[in-house]
């Protein structure tokens, strides 16, 4: 019996997108390891870098997971002398998150690795077909309402 049409069909767009996301997303896992971080741990290094007076709630709303689970991706980090908590400055009351000299030498290398997995990911593709794939990608996530430069993943750790 012939394949039906739907059978036969080619994939679409959007199945190619999750092929290539769970590919990047395992070699990116595989290039972090020997760094000593998941890649929740590398995205939480990231922000903690950016956040101006991070807390722990603050990274809990940006990435969207429970304040619970933050505080246990928050103690593991620090078990690695990764993060530190420190009393605001500003508000006695809070906590700050920082990094602290590993931290800071274990984002410096995470970004390198970053931006070579980045460049051998996208190797087939000329500069201005990369350029074009990641505008089209931008587009789309901005009108799936998706939090820029946060994973989605985050909400199902």
């Amino acid at each position: 019996m012939p394949p039906s049409s739907s059978e036969s069909r080619a994939p679409g767009a959007a199945f190619l997108l999750t092929q290539l996301g769970t590919q990047a997303a395992r070699r990116f896992a595989e290039r972090i390891e020997p760094l000593g971080i998941t890649p929740p741990h590398a995205g939480i290094l990231r922000l903690v870098a950016m956040i101006p007076d991070c807390s722990q709630q603050k990274l809990a709303t940006r990435l969207g997971i429970l304040p619970s689970r933050m505080v246990v991706l928050i103690d593991e980090m620090a078990g690695q002398g990764l993060l530190d908590r420190r009393r605001s400055a500003t508000d006695r009351r809070n906590y700050e998150i920082v990094l602290t000299d590993k931290g800071a030498e274990t984002l410096a290398n995470m970004q390198r690795a970053a931006a070579a997995h980045d460049t051998d990911f996208l190797t087939p593709l000329t500069p201005e077909e990369q350029q074009t794939l990641k505008s089209l990608c931008e587009k789309l996530a901005a009108h799936h309402g998706l939090a820029q430069g946060v994973h989605p993943g985050y909400k199902h750790l």
